[in-house]
């Protein structure tokens, strides 16, 4: 008979400190955080590139709104260890005009 080694099923014979499970709670909300950004900022960039341009204040109203959503998704992606953002420049297509609002060149 095959026996499963220790590490699945002695579960109950290690126990996860306090600390692990307060670990994986913390990453388990990074996670959450993180995606409700990324969603927040793709819908802000939907609702930008649908603008037909025809009232300049809504248009001004719209590029804000996804500069902002744009920059809390990254400052999130920052907080859970990632740096480089040209893959979700490249797959969200942020506008240059957005990422002019950031700062980015």
């Amino acid at each position: 008979m095959l026996k499963l080694p220790n590490t699945i099923t002695g579960l109950v014979a290690h126990p996860l400190s306090g600390d692990a499970v307060l670990q994986q709670e913390i990453v388990a909300e990074q996670a959450s955080s993180l995606g409700h950004a990324g969603r927040r900022a793709a819908l802000a960039l939907e609702r930008l590139a649908g603008d037909d341009g025809t009232d300049a204040e809504r248009a001004r109203r719209l590029l804000q709104a996804a500069a902002d959503a744009v920059h809390s998704y990254f400052i999130q992606r920052e907080l859970c260890g990632f740096r480089g953002h040209e893959a979700v420049i490249r797959d969200l297509a942020i506008p240059a005009r957005v990422l002019a609002r950031l700062g980015a060149r």
